[in-house]
């Protein structure tokens, strides 16, 4: 009940205050709406940069993990060369064996 009182109170106090100091207020409001826009400025570059940075790091990811695919593949394809290769050296073993 306290809580409620107080809260009218304060209501009434402020609608009193605010009609009272209306200029004051607007002198007020007049300081402080240019440093509100400047911080907000800040803060939307800094946040801007940030996303960027964001990007910047998920391409580099999507690069590297495309790099270590290549990779992969390149050392299968030399595995199988190699395969090829000792295939290829057997064949001509038993070509070589079988000619009189």
């Amino acid at each position: 009940m306290s809580m409620l009182i107080s809260g009218i109170v304060s209501v009434v106090v402020g609608i009193i205050g605010f009609s009272l100091w209306w200029s004051a207020f607007v002198i007020a409001l007049k300081g402080i709406i240019p440093i509100l826009l400047i911080l907000g400025g800040i803060l939307a570059v800094y946040i801007g940069l940030d996303s960027m940075e964001d990007r910047a790091r998920e391409e580099r990811t999507k690069q590297e993990e495309k790099i270590q695919k290549t990779r992969d593949e390149m050392d299968q394809i030399r595995l199988q060369a190699e395969q090829y290769r000792e295939e290829l050296d057997r064949l001509k073993g038993t070509i070589k064996k079988d000619e009189p």
